[in-house]
């Protein structure tokens, strides 16, 4: 990758804009000056401008990735926020939200503050997720009014379940005061047990301990019950399961402060990848059938699921080489993640291009409360640059996170970055 900083007057000439915000694509120009959006539509070029010729290319909003692990502070051999950053960018994303789970856990104002501060230098937008429960412990309800005054977004154990029903509905109530939402992991510990992998025929070929679906399926229709007792917003992350689904469909009849995400590999991938033992497909919630697979798909074309989350989750090479069981979950999946839910969605499940960008744009933003028309005059310039018809193999060079447990390696997908624009830096995709 080459960044460089962005030229007073930049203009984007004649590319495919993309508007996610307002639903509609033509030909036309971004002009950009001091780094904020002037004008997007005909512009007239002008000599003190420097022109970029974006024809045959996308131009849209920057990507927004409201689930990543950046593992810092605490394990920045695995990712750091630096590091993490330069991921983002090479995968078109201007905007994260970083996962409490780190050593320690983000559970106090003093940690959100320093997530906050530390991301200011860097070259994408960063904002902290905080735990809802000290220590992620899921017994004591964290310091949340004073943590969001800090900088928290949202509210998550991520990794861990808040499995106490009492304890998730007073942190809903609490979100619901400050206007922010709860994320819970949804996996019910005593179904999970042990679990690995996808309980089925394929777990039991394997002699792998199984995860049931049921084990996603009756957490889910927990918290969403819950949430509507309170009154509160919930976002369900990485749905898995064609029964979890079925309970947000139903649950979106009835009640509007309800969002859900969907991974890249869980679109991409069933439990048949697994046969080889590869534990860069170890993930949680476990990769699981054919029938969830298409499930998953479906529920993204009717906007059952709201938008994609990579679940960016970096472990060391010594941590994934161990026996499947004994591994830990987690794969990354930034840098993967357009060329993957392209080939998937658009090229081979008929979703259009503009659909696909609003669910990593506008969507994502607004579980967030963030500004979600990037392309309104003012606004400080976020833009992914897409070259859809490029045909590239996902290689250890394409990767810029620290880590490199990627089951993507060596596939062959459709649609790369070219080019970002974020934070009056323009980086160039190599």
């Amino acid at each position: 990758m080459r960044s460089k900083k962005q030229p007073r007057e930049l203009l984007l000439k004649g590319g495919t804009v993309v508007d996610p915000f307002r639903k509609e694509k033509y030909v036309g120009d971004v002009f950009i000056k001091n780094g904020k959006i002037q004008k997007v539509g005909d512009v007239n070029y002008k000599s003190s401008m420097t022109q970029v010729d974006c024809s045959g290319l996308i131009v849209t909003h920057g990507f927004c990735d409201i689930h990543v692990h950046f593992r810092e502070p605490g394990r920045e051999d695995k990712e750091s926020l630096a590091t993490g950053s330069q991921a983002a960018l090479a995968g078109g994303f201007t905007r994260v939200c970083v996962m409490p789970n780190t050593n320690p856990p983000l559970d106090t104002p003093e940690s959100i503050r320093f997530i906050v501060e530390k991301a200011e230098t860097l070259p994408i937008h960063i904002h902290p997720i905080g735990s809802i429960t000290k220590g992620q412990k899921g017994k004591e309800i964290c310091e949340m009014a004073a943590m969001r005054n800090e900088g928290a977004v949202a509210f998550s154990d991520d990794g861990i379940p808040v499995s106490d029903g009492e304890i998730m509905r007073l942190a809903l109530e609490y979100a619901g005061m400050i206007g922010v939402p709860i994320i819970n992991h949804a996996e019910d510990c005593c179904i999970r047990k042990n679990g690995v992998m996808n309980e089925g025929e394929i777990s039991t070929r394997m002699g792998l301990t199984g995860n049931p679906d049921i084990a996603e399926s009756t957490m889910v229709n927990r918290d969403l019950e819950l949430a509507q007792l309170a009154g509160s917003v919930l976002h369900v992350p990485h749905v898995s399961t064609a029964k979890a689904i079925n309970h947000v469909r139903r649950m979106k009849k009835e009640y509007k402060h309800l969002s859900a995400e969907v991974t890249p590999h869980h679109l991409y991938f069933n439990d048949e990848a697994l046969v080889e033992y590869d534990t860069n497909l170890k993930v949680a919630p476990p990769i699981r059938t054919e029938h969830d697979r298409r499930a998953l798909i479906k529920a993204l074309k009717d906007d059952v699921i709201d938008c994609i989350a990579t679940d960016h989750a970096p472990h060391t090479i010594e941590e994934k080489e161990r026996t499947f069981d004994l591994a830990p979950f987690g794969m990354i999946g930034l840098e993967s993640c357009f060329g993957v839910v392209y080939q998937i969605l658009v090229k081979e499940s008929g979703m259009a291009l503009g659909e696909l960008i609003q669910k990593l744009t506008v969507n994502p933003r607004m579980v967030m409360g963030f500004q979600p028309d990037l392309f309104k005059p003012g606004i400080q310039a976020e833009i992914s640059v897409i070259d859809t018809e490029k045909e590239w193999v996902f290689k250890k060079s394409s990767i810029q996170s620290r880590s490199g447990n990627s089951p993507f390696l060596g596939k062959k997908v459709t649609g790369k970055i070219h080019f970002i624009l974020s934070k009056g830096i323009i980086t160039e995709i190599t």
